[in-house]
């Protein structure tokens, strides 16, 4: 049996601890109070609500009835005509279609004349209340299907609390502790929801203990039978760039902007940074005094390197400085086709194309241009390209350079 006055504290309690508005809790307990009626003692067809009164902790419950005329309903001939329909059953039935003809039901529709009795200002489709009897004993099943149903929209009032929520914080940085390790995806507890880090968001090489806390950008916010999903990710290029945003307040304001990223994530990065303002270096900006700003970003990547380059509308600068730190003597650019070809010192081949081509496959993928590397005493060797390149776009400053496409290692 529900003890009404007793779900008072307990909504504000909800709301408290929880987050969830009382209207919503309030609105779930109308539902189930309606629900526990109508089994024990309404109709299927009737349309049924109820007014909880969370001062007092009682409940009004009454019927209603939607006004309708002669002109709405359906002929005996247009009855027998039609194919059978089974008739609604929902407590929200609402106002009729005016140019769709109904089958007069008296437990769901009144007609004009007589609603007219009760409230002389009644129009078509409008809704009269009839109070039912107060039932103090609800009875043993109809108690728990309530609370059954007090549970289940809790639950969703819930879910969608935190949907707003996070929602609202996609594209941030979120900490969180470890709550545990499965088939390589780690779940971490925010505090009101659980989140994944799936395997392949995960800096290689890093290990993960259970109680730890840990950074992760959310990329991801889903709604799923089963709940919220909540993706976070560390091998992100944003992940970076939002880094960044904590120890460069020129970032965070925007002065400095971050217009590419080209990460291989747990071994190199390079980012490609821009300044609106001439009197500031955004180079230096993101280095910081001695290091330290990039310093504390390589120290939460583990030991991942940072190439910071200035960015350039010009294909030619912003080539040479992607290939940074090997210098570029002669560079000759074919625009239709975004191909580079590249010359460089002898000394500086291997630094130009790093190991396993990663310093040249990173520079093709910041700046969205086939590049082919060589030296005057060693054969053209090609050394990556991208398809369809788009990470920069001149000479537009654009921050969605992060989702260049990958480029493709062709080193002989």
């Amino acid at each position: 049996m529900m003890d009404l006055k007793s779900l008072k504290s307990a909504l504000e309690q909800l709301e408290e601890e929880r987050g969830i508005p009382q209207e919503k809790i309030l609105g779930a307990i109308e539902d189930a109070l309606v629900a526990a009626y109508k089994k024990d003692y309404g109709k299927k067809s009737q349309i049924v609500k109820a007014k909880f009164d969370l001062a007092t902790g009682t409940v009004e419950l009454f019927q209603v009835k939607i006004v309708v005329d002669e002109s709405m309903l359906k002929t005996d001939e247009e009855e027998e005509a039609e194919e059978p329909v089974v008739q609604p059953e929902t407590e929200n039935v609402g106002v009729p279609d005016p140019n769709a003809k109904i089958r007069f039901n008296e437990d769901q529709h009144i007609m004009l004349e007589d609603a007219r009795k009760i409230r002389r200002d009644a129009q078509i489709g409008d809704e009269i209340n009839f109070s039912l009897e107060s039932k103090e004993e609800y009875g043993r099943i109809a108690a728990q299907t309530a609370k059954q149903v007090i549970i289940q929209r809790i639950r969703e009032a819930e879910k969608y609390s935190i949907l707003d929520e996070y929602s609202d914080r996609q594209g941030e940085i979120l900490n969180g502790k470890v709550q545990k390790m499965e088939r390589g995806n780690v779940f971490v507890d925010l505090g009101r929801v659980t989140a994944i880090l799936p395997m392949e968001e995960q800096i290689p090489g890093e290990r993960y203990r259970q109680g730890e806390r840990i950074r992760a950008y959310l990329y991801e916010v889903a709604e799923t039978p089963r709940g919220i999903n909540l993706r976070l990710s560390r091998a992100h290029p944003k992940f970076i760039e939002k880094l960044f945003a904590f120890e460069a307040p020129e970032i965070a304001n925007g002065v400095v902007t971050i217009p590419a990223i080209a990460r291989e994530a747990g071994a190199r990065t390079k980012i490609a940074v821009a300044s609106r303002d001439p009197n500031v270096d955004p180079v230096g900006s993101c280095v910081g005094q001695r290091g330290v700003r990039v310093n504390t970003v390589i120290n939460e990547l583990g030991g991942e390197k940072i190439d910071i380059i200035e960015w350039s509308e010009n294909p030619a600068t912003f080539l040479k400085n992607a290939l940074s730190p090997a210098k570029v003597i002669e560079l000759k650019l074919d625009d239709q086709m975004r191909e580079a070809k590249v010359v460089v010192e002898p000394d500086q081949f291997s630094l130009a194309v790093g190991k396993r081509g990663q310093n040249v496959r990173l520079a093709a993928k910041l700046t969205g241009w086939k590049i082919d590397i060589s030296s005057p005493q060693a054969p053209e060797v090609p050394a990556a390209e991208i398809k369809n390149p788009e990470a920069v776009e001149a000479p537009e400053i654009k921050n969605e350079a992060s989702e260049a496409p990958e480029a493709s290692e062709a080193i002989k």
